[in-house]
């Protein structure tokens, strides 16, 4: 089994076919397309394929670590940023066909006017050792 990490962006990611932000949405478009995330999730969790998975608010701060002694250096949000990730996913499973396959029905979720967003999702693998360093 390998794990994926499944990215769902606010802005970054190339436009959707069903390209209407989530705040224009009805109430009713909200609950269909978090009910729809959530029965995925199920589904995953009975074939043991599911690990987590959250949404993100769009605010945030970017911290860094500024010398000893020293408090974090705080900055942001950034809300203009080309990439705002609004949630995720981990999976676990068999292949990179398999991630693929599932990130692509997870880009079928349902938006505005209940058609599927036909989103992009940017699936990652975690990477599993660490990278070797030849002289």
């Amino acid at each position: 089994m390998a794990k994926y990490l499944l990215l769902k962006h606010y802005r970054g990611a190339p436009a959707a076919v069903n390209d209407v932000p989530m705040d224009r949405w009805t109430p009713e478009e909200i609950s269909a397309h978090v009910q729809y995330m959530q029965d995925f999730a199920d589904r995953l969790e009975k074939t043991g394929e599911f690990v987590d998975g959250q949404a993100l608010a769009p605010e945030g701060s970017w911290v860094r670590y500024d010398g000893e002694g020293r408090p974090p250096v705080t900055d942001g949000p950034f809300a203009e940023t080309k990439d705002l990730i609004a949630g995720w996913m981990i999976i676990d499973v068999d292949s990179h066909d398999r991630a693929v396959e599932l990130a692509g029905e997870l880009s079928a979720a349902p938006g505005a006017g209940g058609k599927p967003i036909h989103e992009w999702l940017e699936v990652r693998p975690f990477l599993t050792a660490a990278p070797t360093v030849t002289e």
